[in-house]
């Protein structure tokens, strides 16, 4: 039958595997480049990366936003706090929310990482026509827009 679904799972074909080693791979990439720069991780960097994007925001939105779970956030932050690569200030409303910002020593992490990032997404894309850039995208928003409706309540 043409609508049977195959009910082998062949994992190497599996989209959702194939997408978390596309992730892990491409992050890996980067990551080498910020360990042994800065002496980051993946959480610190996407901690540093967010907080210089939107700050002000609290650890648990920083979770929220890097879809990374709230203990590795944690130790990310705290270490970054340690490293004075990251300000945590308190709410005054609410002293259990913290406020973080970048330091002046973190926005001169993010500023020299940033562009090897970006530098290392055109290496990822090249070779990817501009329709075939404008497809991927297009897909991954679909998809993503599809995963968050099957996951929400």
């Amino acid at each position: 039958m043409e609508n049977e679904v195959d009910n082998e799972l062949i994992l190497e074909d599996f989209l959702p595997y194939r997408l978390a080693i596309l992730s892990h791979t491409v992050s890996s990439l980067i990551a080498r480049v910020y360990d042994k720069r800065f002496g980051l991780t993946i959480p610190e960097w996407r901690v540093i990366a967010i907080v210089g994007r939107f700050p002000g925001l609290s650890a648990v939105e920083v979770a929220e936003r890097t879809m990374l779970d709230k203990v590795a956030i944690s130790r990310a932050v705290t270490k970054l706090i340690k490293a004075n690569r990251i300000e945590r200030e308190f709410a005054d409303a609410d002293r259990r929310r913290s406020i973080l910002t970048l330091s002046e020593e973190g926005r001169k992490v993010h500023d020299e990482v940033a562009p090897l990032a970006l530098e290392m997404e055109q290496d990822l894309l090249h070779g990817l026509s501009d329709s075939q850039i404008d497809t991927l995208n297009t897909v991954t928003e679909r998809l993503l827009a599809r995963a968050r409706l099957i996951s929400s309540p």
